[in-house]
């Protein structure tokens, strides 16, 4: 928050999502995996994949980002709810200090239909023209425009009855900070698949399932120990 890379109202939406990855055990479920395996699929085949960045995003998986952009050839842009000037190159500057470059999101010379926050604004080179995007800890309103573009979207949402999660192509509920290394180990697992092949993986992925599974975790709190308290 001091270095104006996330902010208060960004602290409160990660303690939610904390909330819900205790009731998930803290682990990465199988249903988890499998979306983040459909994620890595769609990132690979896509025509052009761009990873979008808020700032908890840039706080919490920075070096990891860079890396799953580079493993997909994806581009990074960065996108805020609470957008200033100062806060977009704080946040471009620290994703170079991970390795990061040509990060876009400074010209913001395209908007999303349909919104009329400063969530809008993209570049036209990146989202704007973008077929599969990644939209990790992204707001209802915003997911929904970006679907109504015609977009694939990949979330990663703790929480699987958002509406986030209930309209993204991919629903990966997940820790971000587990979800992204996991998403890169699968797409560098997939990285000589055929296009046929890496097509297969994507045809054959239930997102319903993926949300119900997830759901179900939630409310019955099985964890993977056995036990019925949750994780220490």
């Amino acid at each position: 928050v001091e270095q104006g890379i996330t902010s208060q109202q960004g602290l409160i939406a990660h303690g939610r999502g904390e909330a819900f990855d205790y009731l998930l055990g803290e682990e990465t479920i199988p249903s988890a995996d499998g979306a983040a395996r459909v994620a890595a699929a769609h990132l690979l085949r896509a025509d052009h994949p761009v990873l979008s960045v808020n700032g908890n995003v840039a706080a919490l998986v920075p070096e990891e980002i860079v890396t799953l952009a580079g493993v997909t050839g994806a581009d990074l842009e960065v996108n805020l709810f609470n957008r200033s000037e100062e806060r977009m190159r704080a946040i471009v500057d620290h994703l170079e200090a991970h390795g990061a470059t040509d990060v876009k999101g400074l010209a913001a010379d395209a908007r999303i239909p349909g919104l009329d926050h400063e969530r809008a604004e993209v570049d036209a080179d990146g989202i704007s023209e973008a077929d599969v995007v990644l939209v990790p800890l992204e707001d209802g309103d915003r997911a929904e425009a970006l679907a109504a573009m015609g977009k694939t979207e990949i979330v990663i949402d703790l929480n699987p009855l958002s509406r986030s999660a209930q309209t993204a192509a991919v629903p990966i509920v997940d820790n971000i900070i587990r979800a992204i290394p996991t998403i890169t180990e699968h797409a560098r697992d997939l990285q000589d698949t055929s296009d046929a092949d890496l097509d297969a993986v994507v045809e054959a992925f239930d997102a319903d399932g993926v949300r119900a599974a997830a759901e179900a975790r939630i409310r019955e709190g099985t964890w993977s120990d056995g036990e019925e308290d949750g994780p220490e």
